[in-house]
């Protein structure tokens, strides 16, 4: 695809990081180093959301809780964890964009998302919106890279792909364009841990 150099230009590149957080882990971690080096960010910022509209309630942790926890995580001075989905009662990520880049309209953002997502983006609040608004950085995540180039996103925006060898230009481009990451990949989940965690609490007597 041919380059071209999006507006606006001098102002700080930084990727949004969204998620339920539901613990904050080193994969999590892992995926925002490599986006800080590999797309040339001043800063990453997670957000995390109060409650994701498509996952069930019953074993979502507080929301604080996953907040604080996320920021005893970070010790990155270029990662920034924020509670900004919250504070605008907004459960979809096409909405906190929207208000992120009214509010920071010198900001270049770029999405970064794990490759995992794709499994249900169609089903997600304004999917399309979210893929002509920013660029998309995916990352792959073990088992998942076969079943994402087959998603409805990633067909509907095919020809839209910029090579992983210009990801350093990806978030100053118009949108809608992408780039998927391979490479190598964190093993921790965060549904790993809840099972883990859960099976530590039965195995004290602590269980339901």
């Amino acid at each position: 695809m041919r380059l071209q150099t999006a507006a606006p230009a001098g102002g700080p590149r930084v990727g949004l990081f969204g998620g339920s957080f539901n613990p904050a882990h080193k994969g999590h971690l892992h995926v925002s180093l490599e986006a800080i080096k590999r797309l040339d960010l001043d800063e990453l910022w997670w957000l995390v959301s109060p409650q994701n509209p498509l996952k069930p309630e019953r074993g979502m942790a507080p929301f604080e809780q996953r907040l604080a926890a996320a920021r005893r995580l970070v010790r990155h001075p270029a990662i920034h964890v924020s509670d900004c989905e919250q504070r605008w009662h907004s459960p979809y990520s096409a909405d906190t964009i929207e208000r992120l880049r009214r509010r920071y309209p010198r900001h270049s953002f770029v999405w970064v998302m794990g490759a995992d997502n794709l499994a249900d983006f169609e089903r997600w609040h304004r999917w399309q919106d979210i893929f002509q608004a920013l660029p998309i950085a995916i990352f792959d995540r073990r088992t998942y890279a076969q079943s994402a180039s087959a998603s409805k996103p990633l067909k509907r925006f095919g020809r839209h792909r910029l090579p992983e060898r210009s990801a350093r230009l990806l978030v100053l481009q118009h949108p809608p364009v992408w780039t998927y990451f391979y490479g190598r990949l964190h093993a921790a989940s965060a549904s790993a841990i809840r099972a883990s965690a859960a099976g530590s609490s039965n195995e004290r007597g602590d269980g339901p």
